[in-house]
C-alpha cells in the first residue's frame, strides 16, 4: 500500500489524521478500517480520477504471480473503456478461480471481462461463461440476468450451443422443464453439422430436463437421434420395453461412471438410470460420488440435485434416516440458493418420508407446497412424487379408495408405465384393498415381466408380493414365500410390508399361529422405523389372530368390552376409514361393519365415530 502511495507522492505520515480520529488502525503489516462502512464511504467520496489513479498505482506494485488476481481486478477498476489486454487478464483470473472451486468469483471475473470486451463474439462468449459459472455456484437469478444480456443472434455454432445450455438452466429453474428440453433439442438440430462435439452435452442436459418433465416421448425422441451415444440411447431401449438392451447399455455407463474424470451430468444420469432399473446399490455408489464431486469442486448449484437423488436411492434401500438427513440438507441449500424447482422436488420427497411415519399434517403440507409449484409448470416427476406421498399416507391409514385415487393420478403424472415402476406396488395394494382387484392384475403382471428382465432381487420380491395380492388363494402363498426368500436386509420396511400382507392372508386362511409369527416380526420392524400407521395395522391383525399388543387393550380399557371383530372395526373407524373401506380391509360387508359399530358405541359410552379417535389415544 505504501509502495503504491509513493507513486502518488504519498507517505505514511499522511495517515496520521485518520489514525488519530480512529477511522483506521495501522501496523507494520496492514492498514485496517475501523468499520467496513468507513472504508466504503472513503472510497465513494473520493473523486473518480483519484480512484483510478489509486487502482493503477496498486496494479503497478502487484506484479508478482501470487498477486495476479488482485492486479487484474485493480486494472479493471482503473479501466474506463474496452481493453482486451485487461479483459484477457481477468479471464485468466476467472479460469484460476474456477480451478479452485470458487465458481461465484469466476463468474464475477468473466462478467467484468465481458464488460471490457469490444469484440462481439468474445463479449458474448465471456457473458455466457459467466452465466454458466453463476449456475454452478447456485446463483440462478444472476445466471438469468447474465443470459438476458447476451447479444443475439449468435453466429458461432459452439457459442450458440453453450448459450442454449444456460438458457435451459434458466427455463428449468423458472419455467417449464419440457420447454428447457426443447430449447436444447432444437439447438442440437441447428448446430449438429458444424459442432458435433457439442451434441453430447446438449442432449444429455435435454434428456435430464425431459425426465424432470416426465415427458417419455421426448426422452425417446432425443435418444434416437444419437444411437451411438450410450447415455442418450439408453432411454430409447428402456421406454420401448427393451430392458435387456437397456441393461447392457447401463453396464457400459456404470463402468464409465466409476471413472474419476467423468462429467457430473453423465454421472448423474447414470445414477438415475440405475435407480429406475432398481439397481439401487450401484445408484447409491454413484450418487455418493456425485455429491462428493459437487462438494470438492464447489459446484454448489448442483449439490441439492445430487443430494436429492441420493436421498431417493436411500429411501429405496430402506435407509429413511439417511434419506431424511440428505433431503433436509438439500432443501435448506435449495431454499438458500432460491432454487424453487429443486425445492419443490425435495418437498415431495420429504412428504413421502413423512407419509411412511404417518405424519399426516407434515405429509399434506409438503405435498401441497410441491404441487403448487409443479402442476402449473408441468413438472411431471415432482407432481408424481407428491401424489405418491398422499397415496402412501392414505394406504397406511386404511383409506384405500383415497390412496387409489392419488396413486392413479401419480401414475398419470409420471408419463410412462416404467417411470411409475416404484409406485406400482402401492397402487396394486390400494386397488385390492379398495375392492378393485381387476385394476391390479395388469400392473402386477407387468411387474413380474420387468422383474424377470431386470434381475434385481428386491424388485422381484415386490413383484411376487403384488402377484400374491392378485392371485387366487391356491397360488397366493407360493408368491408370498418367494417374496420373503428374495427380500434381504436391504429394505426392512418393504420386507415388513410383505410379512404384514402374508400375515393377513394367513389369518383369513385360519392359520392364526403362522400369522402371528409373520406379524410379530413385521411389527418389530415397523416400530423400529417409527412407521406408526403400519404398526397400528399390524397390531390390529395380531389382535385378530388372537394376540394383544396394543396398550389400549389393557384390562381397564373400554375396548375390552368389545368382541375381537368389533375391536378391529372400531380401530379402523378411528382412523377415518369409511364403512366400505373397513369392509374391504376386513373382508366383510359394509352392512356388517355398520352393525358392529352400532353394537360397539353403547359399550364404549359414545354416540358418534368422531369420538373414537380421542377414546383410542393412549
Amino acid at each position: 500500500m505504501l509502495a503504491a502511495a509513493s507513486r502518488l507522492d504519498g507517505e505514511v505520515s499522511d495517515l496520521e489524521p485518520a489514525e488519530r480520529a480512529g477511522l483506521v488502525f495501522v501496523s507494520e503489516q496492514k492498514l485496517r478500517f475501523r468499520h467496513p462502512l468507513i472504508r466504503f464511504a472513503a472510497y465513494q467520496e473520493a473523486p473518480l480520477a483519484w480512484r483510478i489513479a489509486a487502482h493503477r498505482a496498486l496494479a503497478a506494485d502487484l506484479d508478482g504471480p501470487q498477486h495476479a488476481h488482485r492486479r487484474a481486478w485493480h486494472l479493471a477498476a482503473a479501466t474506463t473503456g474496452p481493453d482486451e489486454e485487461v479483459a484477457a487478464e481477468l479471464e485468466r483470473v476467472a479460469e484460476w478461480a474456477g480451478s479452485r472451486q470458487a465458481m461465484a468469483s469466476a463468474s464475477a471475473a468473466y462478467e467484468r471481462a465481458a464488460r471490457l470486451t469490444a469484440d462481439p463474439h468474445r463479449h458474448a462468449r465471456r457473458l455466457i461463461t459467466a452465466a454458466q459459472k453463476a449456475s454452478e455456484a447456485g446463483q440462478d437469478e444472476r445466471c438469468r440476468a447474465l443470459t438476458d444480456q447476451v447479444p443475439l443472434p449468435l453466429r458461432d455454432p459452439g457459442t450458440a450451443a453453450d448459450f442454449a445450455r444456460v438458457r435451459s438452466v434458466v427455463e428449468l429453474g423458472y419455467g417449464s422443464p419440457g420447454r428447457a428440453a426443447r430449447i436444447l433439442a432444437d439447438c442440437a438440430d441447428t448446430i449438429s453439422a458444424d459442432r458435433p462435439d457439442k451434441l453430447a452435452p446438449l442432449l444429455t442436459d435435454a434428456i435430464h430436463a425431459a425426465f424432470c418433465a416426465g415427458d417419455a416421448p421426448l426422452m425417446v425422441e432425443i435418444g434416437v437421434r444419437t444411437p451411438h451415444l450410450t447415455i442418450l440411447a439408453l432411454p430409447a431401449h428402456l421406454l420401448a420395453g427393451d430392458l435387456p438392451g437397456a441393461r447392457q447399455a447401463l453396464d457400459t455407463l456404470v463402468r464409465a461412471g466409476r471413472l474419476a474424470d467423468v462429467g457430473l451430468m453423465d454421472q448423474l444420469m447414470t445414477a438415475i438410470y440405475c435407480h429406475l432399473m432398481a439397481d439401487h446399490a450401484t445408484a447409491h455408489e454413484l450418487t455418493a460420488a456425485a455429491v462428493a464431486q459437487c462438494r470438492e469442486q464447489g459446484i454448489g448449484g448442483w449439490l441439492p440435485t445430487t443430494l436429492h437423488l441420493r436421498a431417493q436411492v436411500e429411501l429405496a434401500l430402506g435407509l429413511p434416516d439417511d434419506a431424511h438427513a440428505h433431503a433436509t440438507e438439500a432443501l435448506l441449500l435449495a431454499e438458500g440458493y432460491d432454487l424453487d424447482h429443486r425445492a419443490a422436488h425435495l418437498r415431495a420427497l420429504l412428504a413421502v418420508l413423512a407419509a411412511v411415519q404417518g405424519e399426516e399434517a407434515q405429509t399434506r403440507k409438503m405435498a401441497e407446497q410441491a404441487l403448487e409449484y409443479t402442476r402449473p409448470r408441468e413438472v411431471g416427476r415432482g407432481s408424481a412424487e407428491a401424489l405418491w406421498a398422499l397415496g402412501l399416507l392414505d394406504l397406511g391409514l386404511g383409506r384405500a379408495q383415497d390412496a387409489l385415487r392419488h396413486l392413479e393420478a401419480a401414475r398419470q403424472a409420471v408419463g410412462h408405465p416404467f417411470l411409475a415402476r416404484h409406485l406400482l406396488p402401492d397402487l396394486i395394494e390400494a386397488a385390492v384393498r379398495a375392492g378393485h382387484p381387476e385394476g391390479a392384475r395388469a400392473p402386477a403382471d407387468q411387474l413380474m415381466t420387468w422383474a424377470a428382465d431386470l434381475g434385481q432381487l428386491h424388485f422381484t420380491a415386490q413383484a411376487h408380493r403384488c402377484t400374491a395380492l392378485t392371485s387366487p388363494d391356491t397360488q397366493a402363498e407360493q408368491h408370498y414365500l418367494a417374496a420373503l426368500d428374495l427380500h434381504t436386509d436391504v429394505n426392512d420396511f418393504d420386507r415388513a410390508r410383505t410379512q404384514l400382507l402374508y400375515g393377513e392372508w394367513l389369518r383369513r386362511s385360519r392359520r392364526k399361529i403362522d400369522a402371528r409369527d409373520q406379524l410379530r416380526t413385521a411389527l418389530k420392524i415397523f416400530d423400529q422405523l417409527n412407521a406408526r400407521p403400519w404398526a397400528h395395522r399390524t397390531r390390529t391383525e395380531l389382535q385378530a389372530a388372537g394376540e394383544t399388543h396394543d396398550p389400549s387393550d389393557a384390562t381397564d380399557s373400554p375396548l375390552t368390552r368389545l368382541s375381537a371383530q368389533e375391536r378391529e372395526v372400531v380401530r379402523l373407524a378411528a382412523t377415518g376409514a369409511t364403512n366400505r373401506e373397513i369392509a374391504t380391509h376386513l373382508f366383510l360387508s359394509p352392512r356388517t361393519v355398520g352393525h358392529h359399530l352400532y353394537r360397539a358405541f353403547p359399550k364404549l359410552g359414545i354416540s358418534s365415530r368422531t369420538e373414537l379417535a380421542d377414546l383410542l389415544t393412549p
